[in-house]
């Protein structure tokens, strides 16, 4: 019982717990504060407050090139994931395919592969058999590596659902493809939801495998922004940053509007 714990104890939980959420905001506060300073160089806290380095970087065609891509890539890599991860976990979910158990071992396999090792052995095997990379081979690259997050949230929603419905649906006449429409899907929707949230994100925001699998000309967000620190390092890195993390806490925002942030948490 919460009344048995010591005061001590509560304490000392307490205090852990802002411990944990300072160290986890800290840094986002500092890069907040590195991109509205006035400083030519990367210096905390400000030396002053301007918006010039997010008037550089929304003006620079370096930056909105690789915004473009990354924003392509991760709307091309969020559909296929979403729809591969989806199909494979109904799939298991329901053992209509043989080794169900180790189907869902293996979707979840890329989580455990080092993303370097991943994405070397990607840049052998597409170099070997295709050729050159291409924006595909991105495409092809992150989807693999964001499956394991739609098929573990939508597997998690659907263990919790009524598989009587499915069965009251088929008694009252409706066929395979209106039970999988109308029943299944709908109560995989927070499950999907979640997939492609995390999809969208880990694509935009993923720099090994994008670095190994990019070319001169096809170079996304994440990498741009390494280059930038590399070789010639000033504020506005941290100006994009700030605005990956809005673009982040909008999505957040935009789920919480059409399912709910408790109900989409939950899966």
């Amino acid at each position: 019982m919460v009344g048995a714990i010591s005061r001590p104890v509560r304490i000392a939980a307490w205090i852990f717990v802002l411990a944990t959420g300072l160290f986890l905001l800290a840094p986002l506060v500092v890069v907040i504060g590195v991109s509205v300073s006035e400083s030519q160089f990367i210096s905390f806290p400000p030396d002053g407050l301007s918006l010039r380095w997010y008037k550089e970087v929304l003006s620079s065609d370096s930056y909105l090139g690789a915004a473009w891509i990354s924003f392509r890539v991760a709307l091309l890599v969020t559909l296929t994931s979403t729809l591969c991860g989806g199909a494979a976990a109904i799939a298991i979910n329901r053992r209509v395919l043989p080794g169900s158990g180790a189907l869902a071992t293996f979707f979840l396999s890329p989580l455990v592969l080092p993303t370097i090792i991943y994405a070397i052995g990607m840049l052998m095997l597409w170099s070997a058999i295709f050729g050159p990379v291409t924006i595909v081979t991105i495409w092809i690259g992150h989807t693999v590596i964001t499956i394991p997050y739609v098929v573990r949230t939508t597997l998690a929603v659907l263990s919790e659902s009524d598989p009587f419905l499915e069965e009251a649906a088929q008694t009252m006449g409706a066929g395979r493809v209106q039970r999988l429409w109308l029943v299944v899907v709908p109560q995989c929707l927070p499950g999907l939801a979640a997939g492609a949230f995390f999809a969208f994100n880990i694509s935009f925001d993923e720099a090994v495998v994008s670095l190994f699998l990019r070319k001169p000309g096809l170079t996304t967000l994440p990498v741009q922004i390494y280059g930038q620190l590399e070789f010639s390092p000033d504020p506005s890195v941290a100006a994009v940053s700030t605005i990956m993390i809005a673009l982040t806490v909008g999505l957040i925002l935009i789920i919480d509007r059409m399912l709910g942030v408790q109900r989409f948490a939950s899966s």
